[in-house]
């Protein structure tokens, strides 16, 4: 392996796995005492993994199927399932419901993702030398607007049928 392509080696992995370590501890600051939320941490929590989803859906997962001649990650189905499911969640208001949901969710899919043999590694190699086009476009990602709060009966139909979809069972209220 040439000096470039080891320089090369893991930066998809390297950028999105500290982008989960960055998501994981406002995490934990936003729900540090059950009692009062810290709203303005779960506020920068939410717009940062609405973001994380729209890089790895509408950059990351692409670019490795356009690589591999329109054929899809195999786990790209599930992959998608999950982000479904992650931001039904983030549209009503934190519950423990919900954030035990959250926790549980992204604990197995922050797995699937990182590591040798995770999703950012097989994107990176679909990718091979095309890695620095895709790493300027995953950090040039726009950040995402926000939605205030929604408790409403639609709103958690669709997060139900979104915890369905992607085999969890979601139990608040």
């Amino acid at each position: 392996m040439g000096e470039c392509e080891q320089r090369m080696q893991g930066l998809i992995n390297s950028f999105l796995g500290d982008d989960h370590r960055r998501l994981d501890a406002l995490f934990q600051s936003a729900f540090a005492d059950r009692t009062a939320i810290d709203h303005a941490a779960y506020g920068q929590f939410r717009a940062g993994l609405l973001r994380h989803i729209g890089m790895e859906e509408k950059i990351l997962l692409p670019a490795a199927q356009e690589a591999r001649a329109g054929q899809p990650l195999s786990v790209a189905a599930k992959l998608r399932l999950d982000h479904g499911a992650i931001a039904s969640l983030l549209m009503p208001t934190p519950t423990d419901a919900v954030i035990d949901m959250l926790r549980e969710i992204l604990t197995g899919h922050n797995e699937i993702e990182e590591g040798p043999d995770g999703v950012y590694e097989m994107c990176e190699r679909a990718v091979g030398q095309n890695v620095e086009q895709i790493m300027a476009r995953l950090h040039s990602a726009p950040v995402v607007k926000v939605m205030p709060y929604s408790d409403t009966v639609a709103v958690m139909n669709t997060v139900r049928r979104a915890m369905e979809r992607a085999g969890y069972s979601f139990k608040g209220s």
